[in-house]
């Protein structure tokens, strides 16, 4: 039987919003003035609550996941940042470089033996990979199905690319206070929770696409169609 035992239980998406985004940003815009947690204070409270979902989420699903590390990476850059009191630029340059960096590896790490497209999109803990692979080979399309993931790579590397660009672009505009002040602070709050929605929705759209046309090209090079590709359900 193809289906994995040992699968983690899903992610929720809405606790994630809501810990990563949500409460660091009411912290951050509302704990920020002198006379409550102040600046640095309602940074290092704001910063607990990503972190501490993070290692909550490996410890309880037993498993790494990509955007948690990312947001958890993020967090920690951002924090450290407005420890040391850099100006908004360094903000807006750190918002930009890890979507970037991290679209620029989806595509170079096909020639390795773990791609990065097989864990973001053609996933063994969704997609029953074994008789797929099973189905390439007997219909000699194995060729084809690389050819499919190195598009379904540059796709994904291209939402990562205007993800960077739409952080860069709302951090510039949404830090233009003095750092290490109360009103930076608040700023930074407003930054965690429109940088979600401002990157997600475009990046969403376009991973949605690239997963749906990779989806539909599996159908067509293996002839196995819907709930085929999937593990069967428990």
């Amino acid at each position: 039987m193809s289906d994995n035992p040992h699968r983690p239980p899903p992610e929720n998406l809405w606790v994630n919003l809501l810990l990563n985004a949500v409460v660091p940003a009411l912290i951050l815009s509302f704990g920020a003035p002198e006379n409550r947690l102040g600046p640095m204070w309602s940074l290092v409270v704001a910063l607990a609550f990503p972190v501490g979902y993070s290692l909550w989420d490996l410890l309880h699903r037993r498993t790494w996941n990509a955007l948690a590390v990312l947001g958890l990476v993020s967090t920690l850059i951002s924090g450290g940042l407005g420890l040391m009191k850099m100006s908004g630029f360094w903000f807006a340059a750190k918002e930009a470089a890890l979507p970037l960096v991290l679209g620029l590896a989806v595509p170079l790490t096909l020639r390795t033996r773990q791609p990065l497209i097989r864990l973001v999109l053609y996933n063994d803990q969704v997609l029953d990979t074994r008789r797929i692979h099973e189905a390439l080979v007997a219909r000699d399309q194995v060729t084809a199905f690389d050819r499919l993931l190195v598009w379904a790579s540059w796709m994904l590397a291209a939402a990562m690319l205007v993800g960077g660009t739409v952080n860069f672009g709302l951090a510039l505009w949404l830090l233009p206070a003095e750092s290490g002040t109360p009103e930076f602070t608040r700023q930074l709050g407003k930054l965690q929770f429109w940088s979600w929605p401002g990157t997600m929705v475009p990046m969403s759209a376009m991973i949605f696409y690239a997963l749906f046309r990779l989806l539909k090209g599996v159908e067509d090079l293996t002839g196995l169609r819907g709930d085929e590709l999937f593990h069967p359900r428990r």
